[in-house]
């Protein structure tokens, strides 16, 4: 129930569920998206990244390149967009970051492939990539502060998983449209024109969730931030003791804190949940709609579990929850994948496998959205944990594909995508260890 007039008590917060529905509906547009192109990486190599005379792998290399680059520019809109967001406002900045979005996206599904106008058809899909990146940048810091900020006490976790769980909607919606054209079109179908559908779909949707963003209100810790700088007693540059807070130095610490806490949850999420379906088709020989089948499993079981993560990450900690994340994905991924990769286990085995593998990254993203809020005061929450976790997506999911795809190319090693998993998670958990066990139950810093 919205707070009274004037007043913006934590214990009071104006509309947190209309607050959660529309910080989380721009990420389900979000990552509906970015998962439709990692599950049509082959069909989109065919039509945009394959001269006459080039190859398959080449092809689907440049396709990764061109996905790594949207994650290279989501720093940049998270610095951009976070700036803006901590200035002037949670909704305006998340307003236009959703239209920006939409409306890259939508360019994709009409733009001419390289039969069509040649070496110019990759070098726009990578401009349109790059201003996805850009809106994506600035999609996260600005969601995750609106749930955080605008959570009743207690329920961070729970309300901060909310964007992970629209990620694995985003995805789930992104791998079922693929799945549904797969069966309904024939390859030649599909590669002629059916890869756009989902594209253009986004328009929708992105519509829907304009609607819902419009009706957003800012949240109570806003507006207090803003009464602070607006009050020449109580600018932020100093705490109530008079001690400097948040300088430069020790922001920059907790991005580069906050991005190694994210790797494992990073690299595991984008390895297990997007590039899956093309190294099963590529290393592993697994037709279309196999691999999409183990994807669509793989993010059930992501969902499946984020949002009871977040919720126990309330009652034991963030550090609890998120350490025995990171070191399940470590000890399971060359299982998992072994399990995949052999020839003679039965399909229910090799389906609870890829359920499992996403089922503990979700461990992992439950908490994670809360876990960067408490590490930011509200001055600078939109930008730092933007910037931790663009950044952390960057290095680790945006090149997961790229560098998995060219590993396997050069050595033959199927299990290059475990090898890849099991190092950044083991990083991942020595970083999660230093979080303190009570930042659950502490309130959010206002400076």
């Amino acid at each position: 129930m919205p707070a009274a007039p004037g007043k913006s008590s934590d214990s009071a917060p104006p509309g947190p569920r209309r607050a959660l529905v529309a910080g989380s509906v721009g990420n389900f547009v979000e990552w509906y998206e970015f998962g439709v192109y990692g599950y049509f990486a082959t069909v989109i190599a065919a039509n945009f990244f394959t001269p006459q005379g080039g190859g398959d792998a080449e092809a689907l290399i440049r396709t990764y390149a061109s996905f790594a680059l949207a994650f290279f520019f989501r720093p940049v809109g998270a610095a951009v967009f976070g700036r803006v967001g901590d200035r002037l406002g949670r909704r305006p900045t998340l307003i236009l970051v959703l239209l920006l979005m939409t409306g890259a996206t939508t360019l994709i599904g009409l733009l001419p492939t390289y039969a069509t106008i040649g070496a110019a058809a990759p070098w726009l899909l990578t401009c349109l990539r790059a201003l996805q990146g850009l809106s994506a940048g600035g999609e996260f810091g600005g969601a995750v502060s609106v749930m955080t900020e605008s959570a009743p006490p207690g329920r961070r976790g729970l309300y901060g998983a909310w964007q992970s769980f629209t990620v694995a909607l985003g995805l789930l919606g992104g791998a079922g449209a693929a799945a549904l054209l797969a069966a309904v079109l024939t390859q030649a179908e599909l590669n002629a024109w059916g890869w756009r559908v989902p594209f253009l779909m986004t328009l929708p949707l992105g519509l829907a969730a304009l609607w819902l963003r419009l009706s957003l209100e800012e949240t109570p810790a806003f507006r207090r931030g803003r009464a602070l700088a607006n009050d020449p007693g109580g600018h932020a540059t100093t705490g109530g003791e008079g001690r400097p807070v948040a300088p430069v130095r020790e922001a920059a610490v907790a991005i580069v804190l906050g991005a190694g806490r994210l790797m494992g949850w990073s690299a595991a999420g984008y390895t297990f949940l997007v590039v899956l379906p093309s190294y099963l088709q590529t290393s592993l020989r697994a037709t279309f709609q196999q691999a999409l089948i183990a994807t669509v499993l793989a993010n059930a079981g992501f969902a499946a579990s984020i949002l009871p993560a977040g919720a126990l990450s309330d009652r034991i900690g963030r550090r609890s929850v998120m350490t025995a994340g990171a070191v399940l994905v470590a000890a399971l991924a060359l299982p998992l994948l072994n399990s995949v990769q052999d020839a003679a286990a039965p399909a229910l085995a090799k389906g609870l496998a890829v359920f499992a593998a996403g089922a503990a990254v979700g461990l992992l993203a439950g908490p994670g959205p809360a876990m960067l809020s408490e590490m930011f005061p509200t001055r600078v929450r939109y930008t730092g944990l933007g910037l931790a976790y663009a950044l952390s997506n960057a290095v680790f999911s945006g090149c997961a594909g790229l560098v998995i795809t060219w590993i396997i190319a050069r050595t033959g090693d199927v299990d290059v995508p475990a090898y890849y998993v099991v190092v950044t998670a083991l990083v991942s958990a020595l970083a999660l260890a230093t979080l303190r066990g009570d930042d659950h139950r502490r309130p959010l810093r206002d400076r």
